[in-house]
């Protein structure tokens, strides 16, 4: 496997970075996911905004151009010879001290992985999954903006402990009123009397690519679709539930804290947009 790292693919045996970077001593960076289907790289630029936009956020120097980062990401995946696969991007803030203070980091680090990913088997996909409420509540958005991919994934991590400990791959985490944020790594969204919900923003979620593409697929097969703050009871008596990601793609929920989703199948408006969206990144919308 190939990787750039710092401007230049290398193998992957030679992907090194200083024990001293600031993303690995503090999570001082951020990151797109991003997926390639039939060699095409998914909504590249839309990733390639947000990045950027996280990165200023933070407040960190990307070390080239979007322009430059575009072409780059096209080379490592050319150079893996990646058909259908999954792009890691990551910006950290770059070699600094045993200290917080970032400005010690005169150059951010950047490095690109483009390999194969499949998050959930295949027959998750056709039964739906199980999740839980977790107990870890989303972090504040006063204490970060869920805009921000940042690599201190921690939160979201724990939250993901919580689920595995349950025998389930996946937990909903609410924020600190008691809203619905997301889950550990997708956006959530819910199906009642034939309207799909998400939440906002506001409630701790980040702004999803995937979650975006649904959106507007629902509203052009006639969906309605919407944003509103949703409660874990708002869950519990929802006529679907599913969640979408740049890895998950659009997946059904049949079951939350033990109480059976519907009819206890991924339901027809689920199985709808992802037939939708699985069509739309192939093409053939």
């Amino acid at each position: 496997m190939k990787v750039w790292i710092n401007n230049k693919l290398v193998d992957e045996s030679d992907a090194k970075i200083s024990v001293f970077d600031h993303g690995l001593l503090y999570g001082d960076g951020v990151f797109e996911g991003i997926r390639v289907y039939d060699g095409n790289v998914f909504e590249l630029e839309a990733h390639i905004r947000r990045l950027y936009k996280s990165a200023k956020v933070i407040r960190l120097e990307m070390s080239i151009t979007k322009e430059e980062l575009i072409k780059a990401v096209e080379e490592t995946v050319k150079a893996n010879e990646v058909i259908n696969g999954y792009i890691r991007l990551i910006a950290t803030r770059g070699i600094g001290t045993l200290g917080l203070n970032p400005l010690i980091c005169k150059n951010s680090s950047l490095i690109i992985i483009a390999d194969s990913i499949q998050l959930y088997p295949e027959e998750l996909y056709e039964k739906g999954m199980k999740v839980i409420s977790a107990t870890t509540v989303r972090s504040h958005p006063l204490s970060l903006p869920p805009q921000v991919k940042s690599l201190n994934y921690l939160n979201n991590i724990m939250a993901k402990i919580e689920a595995l400990d349950s025998n389930v791959p996946e937990a909903i985490m609410y924020n600190t009123q008691g809203f619905v944020a997301e889950a550990t790594g997708d956006n959530v969204f819910m199906v009642k009397n034939g309207v799909v919900y998400t939440p906002p923003i506001q409630a701790g979620t980040l702004e999803g690519i995937t979650r975006n593409i649904v959106i507007r697929l629902a509203k052009e097969e006639g969906i309605p679709a919407a944003e509103s703050n949703l409660t874990r009871f708002d869950l519990y008596v929802c006529d679907e539930l599913f969640l979408t990601g740049t890895a998950a793609e659009v997946i059904g929920v049949i079951e939350i804290d033990g109480r059976v989703i519907g009819d206890g199948k991924p339901g027809a408006i689920t199985r709808k947009l992802r037939k939708k969206f699985f069509d739309y990144v192939h093409g053939r919308n």
